[in-house]
């Protein structure tokens, strides 16, 4: 059993950070690469923030880009960071530099600081999104690429356990990720609280019978014929393509499947998983969608999102399926899965490297989706209570009471 505090499944919601905001408006400074809404940290970071700014305080933004109407809230003072060449491993180190000098200030003048793991180097609080210390990252590319990764990786190990050496607090986005902090980095238990992500739930919110059929029809889908998403970068095999590639290869095979699959996400091997995919047979089975903006809208038109990823710290792509009322299957090891309660575990896939059992688990789904969509249903109603805002109520609570 988790003996420490868990922020986020207190029986009621305290409104001591709404009372401190309003009454002590004050200033923060919160560093990430991005505060935008696509993707899980920077969905994060950017709730936190507007939170923040519309109760009146201070709030120091150092980023490479923070999205509208965020940057245009007038208390907000974004201290952009370039990023050379439009690459991240140019451009941290920068982020490291510009975040420690604001710090300074702000923490001067009695301000409150927030990083994000490894990316500054700062001891006040830290919110941990991913453990650079309990994942190697594998890519499906050139030598280049892999030479640039395993820099990164070291790099990225070193400056993980440097800042979280020196935090004061450190939130951590699931009890996956604190064990992995205490376990792999050796972060004392003390330190580190869980509190799960957010949501928006006038986007991420199931759809009725009417709606689904419009989105499918936008979409070009057929109406009535099963359609599994897969989300994320087809090129990094932490995302588990790879492994959901054959088991539908072996589905394909067998009578009576008629799930297709669309996949969200780019990534420089989506051309060889294109080819791989025609020479397979199964061009019409899969489809290739890139980049999308929509993802909400897929999500209430689809049957299934599938997540057999090696490792996720959370995975807020899962989160807001369910948030949609869509069974998800996602590897036991995500730390989304600690949410699932009993009567939906057979979702949980034990091996990420195994497609016989994923085939198994999808297979199992199929012969029982009704079952799923109505099991699914308690288990959204509760993700979609827990906002962006009560997030980062929470959030502020947990600052407060460690100075």
């Amino acid at each position: 059993m988790n003996s420490s505090p868990d922020l986020t499944e207190r029986a009621a919601v305290s409104p001591a950070a709404q009372r401190i905001l309003a009454d002590r408006p004050e200033r923060f400074l919160l560093v990430s690469g991005d505060f935008v809404r696509t993707g899980g940290m920077d969905n994060g970071n950017y709730g936190l923030a507007e939170f923040l700014a519309r109760a009146g305080n201070e709030v120091h933004l150092v980023a490479f880009r923070v999205a509208e109407p965020l940057a245009s809230l007038r208390n907000v003072i974004w201290h952009r960071v370039p990023k050379p060449l439009r690459s991240y491993t140019l451009a941290l180190p920068l982020l490291d530099h510009y975040g420690r000098y604001y710090a300074r200030r702000i923490a001067a003048r009695g301000g409150r600081v927030v990083v994000n793991g490894g990316c500054c180097w700062w001891g006040d609080v830290n919110w941990v999104h991913y453990v650079h210390a309990a994942h190697q990252p594998q890519v499906l590319s050139s030598r280049i690429r892999h030479g640039i990764t395993r820099y990164n990786h070291t790099r990225w190990l070193r400056e993980e356990k440097r800042a979280l050496d020196h935090a004061r607090l450190i939130i951590a986005n699931s009890d996956r990720t604190r064990r992995d902090l205490i376990e792999r980095v050796g972060v004392p238990a003390a330190r580190v609280q869980t509190l799960y992500y957010g949501t928006d739930p006038t986007r991420f919110r199931p759809a009725d019978d009417s709606e689904r059929l419009t989105l499918r029809d936008r979409l070009g889908w057929h109406p009535a014929r099963p359609m599994a998403l897969f989300i994320g970068a087809v090129s990094d095999r932490r995302k588990g393509f790879d492994t959901l590639f054959e088991a539908w290869k072996e589905l394909c095979g067998q009578p009576g499947w008629d799930v297709d699959l669309a996949v969200v996400g780019t990534g420089a091997e989506l051309p060889a998983w294109q080819r791989r995919t025609s020479e397979a047979g199964m061009a019409k089975r899969i489809r290739f969608l890139g980049f999308r903006r929509d993802v909400d809208a897929l999500l209430r038109a689809a049957d299934l999102l599938v997540a057999p990823t090696r490792y996720e710290a959370y995975g807020l792509g899962v989160h807001e399926a369910l948030c949609c009322s869509l069974p998800a299957v996602v590897s036991a090891i995500a730390g989304v899965a600690e949410r699932y309660p009993e009567n939906i575990q057979d979702l949980l896939l034990t091996d990420p490297e195994d497609s016989r059992e994923l085939s198994i688990r999808l297979k199992q789904w199929y012969d029982n989706r009704e079952r799923f969509r109505h099991a699914v249903a308690p288990l959204s109603e509760q993700l979609r209570q827990w906002t962006w805002e009560r997030m980062a109520e929470r959030f502020v609570e947990a600052m407060h009471n460690t100075k």
